[in-house]
C-alpha cells in the first residue's frame, strides 16, 4: 500500500528575503520516510502541483499514524557559498484518520500553517490531497533512483530559540552517517508529475485534481466540491493574511480613498452616468419615439428602461463595468428606440477608454455633459443630443450601492436586479408594552340565564395574552399584567375584548376597546403612574365607535392602565450573541466609546450552491451589529467573490458582538416565489476580544450543521478593527450593569422573556422582510438564531463538556493537594509546610501572597494570550462527535413530523438523559439539606452530638491561640501516610448519616 500526498500550492506565506518575498519548498515525512518538493522561486503563493509517495508498513495503523508536512524557505546562496541553508515557513500535521481511501474519494483541503515554537513569526495556510493507493504502479517509467538527503532537519523536535528564531539547521557529517538514509522519489509526468493529474488506471477513473479556489470551467460545469474530513482538524482554524489594505503599517496610498476606505482593497470601475436626452428624432411613421439607452462595453451590455412617446426622456441610471470586465478600448452609448418587432437605432456616442478621466472622493461629482448623436458612420447627427458623465472611480464612490454593475449583467427582471445591491438596514425600534388589566364593571352577560365566566383578551398584532376566568359576578377583579412588544411606529391598535365562557371552548364577546398605543404612559424608571376608566362599546360596535374617547350609551367600563416601558432594552437576539444593551429611552443611552469598521474582502471555496442549475453561487454576505444591518452586493456564479466593501457602527458596549453571515441569492432571475436564500455560513466576532486600533485580515472558516454532519463550505475574509474614542468611559463600563436599570429593579422572569424575544424576532424579520430590496425571514432568522433554545442533545453534551472542564481546575488543585497532604514528593511538601508556617505566624502575608500569586500568573499567562479572533470551534460545539440520529432529531421540525416509531425511540432517550441529570441535581440537594439538618433536631441525637460538639470547641478555641488551631489542623492534614487510615474519617461519616429530604419524595 502507498500514501499519496499531492502538494497542490500554497498562500500568503512570510516574507523571508531582503526583497520581500520567499523560495519555498514543502518537506513531507511519514513513518521516517521524507520527501521533498521543488523550490519556487520568488513566490509567496507557489503553486508545486507535486505527488510525493510513501511505502505504509502496516496499513492497519495507518490511522494512527502522523503525517508531517514542513514548508521552508531555500537560503542557499547563489552558487552553493556558505552551505544549505532554510527558514521555517510553517508545518502542518495529518492524522492518518484523514486519508481518503482512494483518489476518486480525495478532496483538496486548505490547512493554516502552524507555528514550531513560541518565536516562530507564521502566516499563510497550504492545500493538500491526501489519499491511499495499491502497491502496483502505472505503465510509464520507473521511479528515479533513491537519493540520500543529509541536510533534512528532525521535524517537530524542540530547539533552542536561537536555533528557531534564525530558522537555521546545521548539519555534519557525524551526524549524517548516524542518520538512516532519507529517500524521496520523483514521480513521473504519467502518474501525476508537475501536472498534478494521476494516470486513470491507477487512481480508479479518479478526476484530475481540481483545485477549490478555482472558478468554473469554460462549458459552465460546476466545481466539486471538496469532500469535508473530520471537525478539529487544522483546516478548521483562521488563516491570517496581509493584504495590501491601507489601513495595515507600513502601506501607503497615493490617492484619498484610504482616509475613508482603508480596509478593503482598491477595485477600480468604470463608471456611466445617463442622465437625459433632448430633441431626439422621431423614428416611427406616427411620429412617436419610446427611447432608451444601451451601454456596451465589450461583452457586457447595460440597458435603461425606455420611455414611452417621449422625444426629451430622464433616466438618471448609473452604470458600473468592472476593471477585470473591461474587454474593449472602447465605450459605446447607443440610444434606441423601443419596437415591437426590432428596435430601431437612433444614435450613439463613442469614448475612448484612454481618455477618460479618474475621479476619487470626496471630489465632488463629475458634471454631466451635452454629446451630439452620430449615426453608425461616425457623422453628427442635425439633431438630438445625450448628457452623459463618464469617469473612472473605485467602490468608494457615491454612486456605486445604486448602480447597475456588470458583476450582474445576467439579472434582467428589475426587482430581481434590485437584489444583487448593497444595502444598509435598521431594525424597527421596539419598546415593550406593559397593560395591567385591573377590574371591569357592569358588564352585561351574554346568557343572563346563567352565571357569567368573564376573561379579557388584549391583543396587540399578532400577540395574543388572556386573563384567568372570574366566574359569578358582572364586576370581575382580574389584577393580571402582560408585556407585549410594540414597534415604532405604532401602526396597531390595542384591542380589548371582555368575553363571557358559555362553554368549554366557546367565548362570548361583551364588550370592546380599541385604544392606540400611544395612549399609555411612557416611564424611564419603576414608578406608578394613574390608571385610567375606559367605555366599552358594543361588540358588534365599528372600530371607529370603539375607541375610548366616544361617548354612548353602553354602560360598561373597563379599568387598565398601560405603560410604555422605555427604560428596557428589547432583546432581540440571543443573550449570548447579543450586539446591542442600549435602552428604548434615548436620554437613557451611554455615550459612544469608538467605532468599529468591518471590511468584507472576499470569500474562498464557496460550496456551490447551485449546480444542479448549471451554476456555482451567487453569494453575498450580511452583517449586524447594533440596530444597522448592512448587506453586500450579490457576485453571480463564482466561488472566489470579491466584494471590498467597508461599514462602520459605533461602539457604546465593548461588550457585544458582530455577527457576519454569507448567504446564496435564490431570488434572481427566473426564481419560484418560495425560493429561499441558502445559508452557506456565519462568523461571530466579540469585539472585547480586539486589541484596540489593531487591524485583523483573516480568513474565518464558514461552518454549516448539516443532518449529515458539519461542513466546511468555505472561508470569509474579514478585515476588522475597533478604534476606541474615550478609554475613561469604557474603562468604566466594566463596572456597570449590562442591561439597563430597569432589568434588576423591575426583572422580567425568564419564561416571559423568551416569550418576548421570539415576539421581537418575528417583529424584526416582518419588518426587514418588507424592505426593498427585502431582507428575507430566513436571512434574519439564521442572523438572530431563532433555533438557539430548542432541544438538541449535541447542545447538551457541549454544555456538559464545558461544565467539566470548568470544574477541572478545582478538580486538578483537589488533585495536587492530595498528593502533597500523601506525600508523593516530599520536597513539594517540605515547602508547602514551611509556606503553611509562614502563613500562620505571619497572617498579614496572606492576601498579599494570593493577590501577588493571581497578578504573577495573569502577567506570566500574557505571553501564551490569543492572538486572533475566536471564531466557532466544532469540537467545543460537538458537532463532530454527534451521531446521524441525534443531528436528525435536531434538525427536525417543532412539532416533530417524524413517524412515532422514531419519537418514541428519541423520547425514550431523553427520558434516560433526564434521569441522569435529576439524579445528579437530586444529590446535590441532598448535600445540602444534609448541611441544614446539622441543627435542625431532624435527627435528634445527631444535632445533640453536633451541639455539644460546638460547645466543646467554643471553648477550645476561646483558650488556644489561634494559630495553634490553625497549624494543628493543617499538619493533621499533611500528615504522613504512615499515620493515615484508608477507612473515611470520622466528620465524613458523620456528614454521610445525617437526614436529607430525598426519603419525603413520592
Amino acid at each position: 500500500m502507498k500514501l499519496a500526498v499531492e502538494v497542490v500550492d500554497a498562500a500568503e506565506l512570510m516574507a523571508k528575503d531582503r526583497h520581500g518575498s520567499a523560495s519555498p519548498f514543502v518537506e513531507v515525512e511519514f513513518e521516517g520516510q521524507l520527501q521533498r518538493t521543488q523550490t519556487k522561486q520568488k513566490d509567496l503563493s507557489p503553486a508545486w502541483n507535486e505527488t510525493l509517495l510513501f511505502n505504509v508498513p502496516d496499513p492497519s495503523q495507518l490511522p494512527h499514524r502522523t503525517i508531517e508536512v514542513c514548508v521552508y524557505h531555500d537560503a542557499t546562496k547563489p552558487g552553493g557559498g556558505g552551505g544549505h541553508q532554510r527558514n521555517f515557513l510553517g508545518r502542518v500535521r495529518l492524522s492518518g484518520v484523514s486519508v481518503a481511501p482512494s483518489a476518486a474519494e480525495a478532496g483538496v483541503h486548505r490547512y493554516p500553517l502552524d507555528k514550531r515554537g513560541f518565536f516562530s513569526n507564521i502566516r499563510g495556510d497550504i492545500a493538500l490531497r491526501v489519499y491511499a493507493l495499491p502497491d502496483a504502479f502505472p505503465s510509464g517509467p520507473s521511479p528515479a533512483p533513491a537519493t540520500q538527503v543529509r541536510d533534512a532537519p528532525p521535524l517537530f523536535v524542540s530547539e533552542p530559540a536561537s536555533i528557531e528564531a534564525t530558522g537555521l539547521k546545521k548539519s555534519t557529517d557525524d551526524e549524517a552517517k548516524d542518520e538512516p538514509p532519507r529517500s524521496f522519489f520523483s514521480i513521473p509526468a504519467a502518474f501525476g508529475g508537475a501536472g498534478g493529474q494521476m494516470n486513470q488506471a491507477a487512481a480508479g477513473g479518479a478526476p484530475p485534481l481540481v483545485q477549490v479556489r478555482a472558478e468554473p470551467s469554460a462549458a459552465g460545469a460546476p466545481v466539486r466540491p471538496p469532500a469535508i474530513i473530520m471537525a478539529g482538524k487544522p483546516e478548521f482554524g483562521l488563516v491570517e493574511t496581509a493584504p495590501p489594505l491601507a489601513s495595515r503599517l507600513g502601506y501607503r496610498t497615493s490617492d484619498k480613498m484610504a482616509a475613508a476606505y482603508d480596509m478593503v482593497e482598491q477595485m477600480r470601475y468604470l463608471y456611466v452616468n445617463v442622465v437625459k436626452a433632448r430633441d431626439l428624432p422621431t423614428m416611427d411613421l406616427t411620429g412617436s419615439l419610446d427611447p432608451y439607452v444601451e451601454v456596451k462595453l465589450g461583452n457586457y451590455k447595460g440597458v435603461t428602461k425606455h420611455l414611452e412617446k417621449n422625444a426629451n426622456p430622464v433616466w438618471r441610471q448609473v452604470f458600473a463595468f468592472s476593471k477585470g470586465n473591461i474587454q474593449a478600448s472602447q465605450l459605446e452609448v447607443v440610444v434606441k428606440d423601443k419596437d415591437l418587432v426590432r428596435d430601431d437605432f437612433v444614435g450613439r456616442v463613442v469614448f475612448e477608454l484612454t481618455d477618460v478621466p479618474q475621479r476619487v472622493p470626496p471630489d465632488s461629482p463629475l458634471a454631466p455633459q451635452w454629446y451630439r448623436l452620430e449615426d453608425k458612420k461616425g457623422d453628427k447627427l442635425k439633431k438630438g443630443e445625450v448628457m452623459l458623465a463618464v469617469w473612472m472611480g473605485t467602490q468608494a464612490d457615491e454612486a456605486f450601492p445604486d448602480a447597475w454593475h456588470s458583476d450582474a449583467h445576467t439579472v434582467a427582471a428589475a426587482d430581481a436586479l434590485a437584489t444583487t445591491r448593497s444595502k444598509v438596514y435598521f431594525s424597527p425600534k421596539l419598546i415593550y408594552l406593559r397593560v395591567q388589566a385591573i377590574e371591569a364593571q357592569d358588564l352585561v352577560p351574554a346568557d343572563k340565564s346563567r352565571p357569567p365566566n368573564m376573561i379579557l383578551k388584549i391583543q396587540l398584532g399578532g400577540q395574543v395574552r388572556r386573563t384567568r376566568p372570574v366566574a359569578g359576578t358582572t364586576n370581575p377583579i382580574w389584577g393580571d399584567e402582560f408585556l407585549f412588544v410594540a414597534s415604532e411606529p405604532f401602526d396597531e391598535p390595542l384591542v380589548f375584548t371582555v368575553e363571557d365562557r358559555v362553554a368549554a371552548n366557546q367565548d362570548e364577546p361583551v364588550g370592546r376597546l380599541n385604544l392606540p398605543v400611544s395612549a399609555a404612559h411612557k416611564r424611564t424608571e419603576n414608578k406608578q403612574f394613574e390608571s385610567r376608566w375606559y367605555s366599552l362599546a358594543k361588540p358588534s360596535a365599528s372600530k371607529e365607535e370603539a375607541g375610548g374617547d366616544k361617548k354612548e350609551k353602553f354602560s360598561s367600563k373597563l379599568h387598565v392602565r398601560l405603560y410604555l416601558e422605555t427604560g428596557y432594552h428589547v432583546l432581540d437576539e440571543s443573550t449570548h450573541y447579543s450586539s446591542d444593551f442600549q435602552p428604548a429611552a434615548k436620554i437613557l443611552r451611554k455615550s459612544s466609546i469608538g467605532i468599529l469598521e468591518l471590511g468584507i474582502l472576499s470569500a474562498r471555496n464557496l460550496m456551490p450552491m447551485k449546480a444542479k442549475e448549471g451554476r456555482t453561487t451567487d453569494a453575498y454576505c450580511v452583517a449586524k451589529y447594533g440596530p444597522k444591518w448592512v448587506r453586500t452586493r450579490t457576485l453571480l456564479s463564482t466561488l472566489s467573490p470579491q466584494w471590498n466593501e467597508q461599514y462602520t457602527w459605533e461602539v457604546f458596549d465593548p461588550c457585544t458582538i458582530l455577527t457576519v453571515a454569507v448567504f446564496d441569492n435564490g431570488h434572481l432571475a427566473g426564481h419560484k416565489e418560495d425560493a429561499k436564500d441558502q445559508r452557506i455560513g456565519k462568523v461571530r466576532i466579540r469585539l472585547s476580544t480586539l486589541e484596540a486600533d489593531r487591524v485583523y485580515t483573516h480568513f474565518y472558516p464558514l461552518l454549516v450543521l448539516q443532518p449529515s454532519g458539519v461542513k466546511k463550505t468555505g472561508e470569509l475574509h474579514l478585515a476588522v478593527r475597533f478604534s476606541c474614542t474615550s478609554w475613561m468611559n469604557m474603562l468604566a463600563l466594566y463596572g456597570k450593569p449590562l442591561l439597563p436599570k430597569m432589568h434588576y429593579t423591575a426583572p422580567i422572569n425568564v419564561m416571559q422573556m423568551d416569550g418576548l424575544r421570539r415576539q421581537a424576532m418575528l417583529i424584526v424579520a416582518m419588518r426587514l422582510g418588507r424592505a426593498e430590496p427585502p431582507l428575507r425571514k430566513e436571512v434574519v432568522e439564521y442572523m438572530l438564531d431563532v433555533d438557539i433554545y430548542m432541544w438538541s442533545i449535541r447542545r447538551s453534551k457541549a454544555n456538559f463538556d464545558r461544565l467539566t472542564s470548568l470544574l477541572s481546575g478545582a478538580t486538578a488543585i483537589a488533585k495536587w493537594f492530595d498528593a502533597v497532604s500523601k506525600w508523593k514528593n516530599p520536597l513539594t511538601t517540605v515547602l508547602v509546610h514551611v509556606l503553611f508556617l509562614i502563613l500562620v505566624f505571619f497572617p498579614e502575608l496572606i492576601l498579599p501572597t494570593i493577590f501577588l500569586y493571581l497578578s504573577v500568573i495573569g502577567i506570566w499567562r500574557y505571553r501564551l494570550r490569543p492572538r486572533h479572533p475566536s471564531h466557532m470551534d466544532p469540537r467545543l460545539s460537538r458537532a463532530d462527535s454527534a451521531n446521524p440520529d441525534e443531528l436528525d432529531e435536531e434538525f427536525d421540525s417543532f412539532p416533530t413530523t417524524k413517524a412515532a416509531d422514531l419519537v418514541r425511540m428519541r423520547y425514550d432517550r431523553l427520558r434516560s438523559v433526564a434521569g441522569r441529570v435529576q439524579t445528579v441535581a437530586g444529590d446535590l440537594a441532598s448535600q445540602g439539606e444534609r448541611a441544614q439538618a446539622i441543627l435542625s433536631w431532624r435527627d435528634p441525637r445527631a444535632t445533640a452530638i453536633c451541639a455539644l460538639i460546638f460547645l466543646v470547641l467554643a471553648v477550645v478555641f476561646y483558650v488556644t491561640p489561634f494559630q495553634v488551631v490553625v497549624v494543628l489542623v493543617g499538619m493533621y492534614l499533611l500528615r504522613h501516610p504512615k499515620f493515615r487510615s484508608k477507612m473515611p474519617s470520622v466528620p465524613f461519616n458523620f456528614y454521610r448519616r445525617l437526614p436529607s429530604k430525598s426519603d419525603m419524595l413520592l
